[in-house]
């Protein structure tokens, strides 16, 4: 029971920072240039060199960032029937738990549309 919550837990997590990827990849940089920050996306860059990694192999990043949420997913939606513990104790913190696993894949699924949109759909529109 406990390593389903845990390993729950660890794969809406790890969908959330690998969706973030997507945000510091492309969503970021279309943004500040977009509001004319780009002086702010130069230092950004100068600062952090690897969001240029990151531009550069973005394929890569969405493929894994999607394969992180949809492992989640399946995960959650594997487990949504799965009982918590008889404790009241258990039982709130096994239902905090799943709120909080789930509003964190949720804004992870948000977060990774965003990116994509930035990446591949505006990207095609700018030229």
């Amino acid at each position: 029971m406990k390593t389903v919550q845990a390993r729950e837990a660890v794969m809406s997590s790890l969908a959330l920072f690998t969706s973030l990827g997507t945000l510091l990849c492309c969503a970021l940089p279309a943004a500040l240039v977009a509001i004319g920050a780009g002086a702010v996306l130069a230092g950004l860059v100068t600062a952090v060199p690897q969001i240029v990694f990151l531009s550069e192999h973005k394929v890569a990043l969405f493929a894994v960032a999607g394969a992180m949420l949809a492992a989640s997913a399946a995960l959650r939606y594997a487990n949504r029937h799965a009982p918590c513990p008889a404790d009241p104790r258990l039982a709130a913190s096994c239902t905090r738990l799943r709120r909080i696993g789930g509003v964190a894949l949720y804004g992870s699924m948000a977060v990774y549309a965003v990116g994509f949109f930035f990446a591949f759909v505006a990207a095609e529109w700018v030229g």
